[in-house]
């Protein structure tokens, strides 16, 4: 829809953006979308501004949607966030906030996602789905977290067992919607 206007976006950049990668947007051709696992907006921002790394950079989203539907951009497009492995250089995170496995995420016996996506959340994603489409001109691919990154880990309550160590967004995300809604091709791992 060209001219439309973008979805409402409160820029918080997280404090080491500016040491984050650079790259050119016309390249991104990849949207990647994840849950927090967490229990709100307040402690994503905490996880987003841990420091992991040697260049002092940590693990984020570029953008995050809270329950009620509201958008806060952590990472600018034109910079690498880590929020997905191989896959970081050529993508978009979106987060949205949902406990998801909180607090228990590889124990083998709270492996549940059952917090559904309120309405307000998922509009929010797919305007801004349609916001990317419209402003990123390669972009073609979307994938869940869990389609990339299939790896497991030992469940943390049973060295016998392993876990999947990604679920997000988990059996609840409404792919159904969200494709109809956006010119995206399914991506997987």
């Amino acid at each position: 829809m060209p001219g439309r206007a973008p979805p409402p976006i409160d820029p918080q950049p997280l404090p080491y953006q500016d040491s984050l990668q650079a790259r050119v947007p016309a390249q991104i051709d990849l949207v990647v979308i994840h849950c927090t696992e967490l229990p709100d907006l307040a402690m994503a921002r905490a996880y987003g501004e841990r420091v992991l790394y040697d260049s002092g950079s940590g693990n984020s989203g570029h953008f995050y949607i809270d329950r009620d539907g509201r958008i806060v951009q952590y990472v600018a497009v034109d910079r690498v966030a880590h929020h997905v492995s191989g896959y970081n250089p050529r993508s978009i995170g979106i987060e949205l906030v949902n406990r998801g496995r909180y607090p228990h995420w590889l124990d083998s016996r709270h492996q549940a996602m059952d917090e559904p996506y309120p309405d307000a959340q998922i509009a929010a994603l797919i305007d801004l789905l349609q916001h990317l489409c419209q402003t990123l001109p390669a972009l073609q691919f979307i994938a869940g977290h869990e389609w990339l990154d299939t790896r497991e880990e030992v469940a943390s309550d049973d060295p016998e067992r392993r876990v999947p160590r990604k679920r997000d967004p988990g059996p609840l995300f409404p792919w159904p919607r969200v494709l109809a809604a956006v010119a995206l091709q399914e991506m997987r791992g």
